[in-house]
Order: C-alpha cells, then sequence, then structure tokens
C-alpha cells in the first residue's frame, strides 16, 4: 500500500467505547433536567432527546456539550463530566495496538468529539499521539474532506501517506477517501458490509504488514 507515515484514528466507537458519551448525553444532562425543572426522570429523557433529535448530527451544536447546558438552563457542564469520567472505558485491543504502532509510525487523532470530551477521553492514552485533531473545537466543521487535507498539511505529509480508521462511514471513510486517504470502516458487529472493513483494531496490524 506505500509507504505509510501515519496512522490516525477516530475516538469515540473506536478507541473508546461509547459509554462515557452515554452518561453525559442520556443519564446525566436528563437527570439535571429533571431535578431543574420538577420532572421525573423518563418524562425529561423525552424532552431531552427531542431536543437533541431537533437539531441533529450534521450541526455542530449536537456535538457541544456547552451549548446543551446553556440551552437546557443546566450551569456548566465540567463538574458533570467529571462525575462520569470513570465510565471511560477503552476497547480491549487498543493498549496493545498503540504500543505496537508506536515508533513505527507516527500516531494521530481525528476526531468529532470536542476538545471538552477528548480530555477525558484521551487521560490515558494520548502521550501516544502526536497530534490530537478535534475538527469542532479546532476548525469549526464535521469530519469533512477540507478537514483531512488540513490534517495532511499540519502533519507536513501526503495524504497516501496516512491511514485512518474510524466508526462512522461519512466522517471516517468517505471524506478522507475524498482525499486521497487509505481510509478503513470499523465495524465491530462483524457485518462486513462495507469495503475495506475490520471487525476490530487488532486486525489493523495485518494490513500495516503488508
Amino acid at each position: 500500500m506505500g509507504k505509510v507515515k501515519v496512522v490516525s484514528f477516530d475516538v469515540e466507537g473506536t478507541l473508546v467505547t461509547p459509554d462515557f458519551s452515554y452518561a453525559i448525553w442520556f443519564e446525566a444532562i436528563p437527570r439535571c433536567y429533571a431535578e431543574r425543572n420538577g420532572l421525573d426522570l423518563e418524562r425529561a429523557k423525552a424532552l431531552v432527546r427531542k431536543e437533541y433529535e431537533s437539531v441533529g448530527d450534521q450541526r455542530l451544536e449536537w456535538y457541544d456539550v456547552h451549548y446543551w447546558f446553556n440551552k437546557l438552563c443546566l450551569g456548566v457542564p465540567h463538574p458533570v463530566m467529571a462525575e462520569c469520567s470513570s465510565r471511560v472505558q477503552y476497547y480491549p485491543e487498543v493498549p496493545d495496538l498503540l504500543a505496537s504502532l508506536n515508533g513505527k509510525y507516527k500516531l494521530t487523532v481525528a476526531s468529532g468529539s470536542p476538545r471538552d470530551f477528548l480530555f477525558y477521553l484521551l487521560k490515558d492514552i494520548e502521550r501516544c499521539f502526536v497530534k490530537v485533531f478535534s475538527s469542532v473545537s479546532d476548525y469549526k466543521q464535521l469530519k469533512t474532506p477540507d478537514f483531512y487535507r488540513e490534517m495532511c498539511r499540519v502533519l507536513r505529509v501526503r495524504p497516501e501517506q496516512v491511514i485512518h480508521v474510524g466508526d462512522n462511514w461519512q466522517f471516517d471513510v468517505s471524506a478522507p477517501s475524498e482525499v486521497g486517504i487509505r481510509a478503513f470502516y470499523l465495524d465491530r458487529e462483524g457485518k462486513g458490509e462495507k469495503p475495506n472493513s475490520l471487525s476490530s483494531l487488532a486486525e489493523l496490524k495485518a494490513y500495516l504488514e503488508v
């Protein structure tokens, strides 16, 4: 596949399980909303979910925890996020994979998560990466082709020298592929319905050794 210099990873659903984010969006925020408005928890969950759906995941506000705390009049998010930090969990293969690739490649993060989240999500593994990119915090955009072009420019590499892997087809495969990055779709359910699919990050090593 040519000389690979950079291996780039998405974070949530790729390196880190969704547990922390789920705790924030679907447990902590509804709980705070219920307490503030004197609602039962199930009613609060339904109302908060309706607010989320009114924005949708194609807008930057969807990912902005400050936006939601302000919109729902819940104060500041960081104390709540700190309370949920014990829910951060890495997929089992992640520590060994990063250790085996470190020194052979420049490892980077290319995430659509804001830095408020990455602070907690990467707390035990950030040292493994030469650079952490947050599209929404650093560039005020989703993970578009332009975001990946800028990532390559900052890293001073050509797109064909980069591999990216993530669990979202649009943001982790289509967008980087458009600029010439070789992208792999992480399909942890093992359906194999998409090209260049991996059922585990451990399978990435086989491709890198070709």
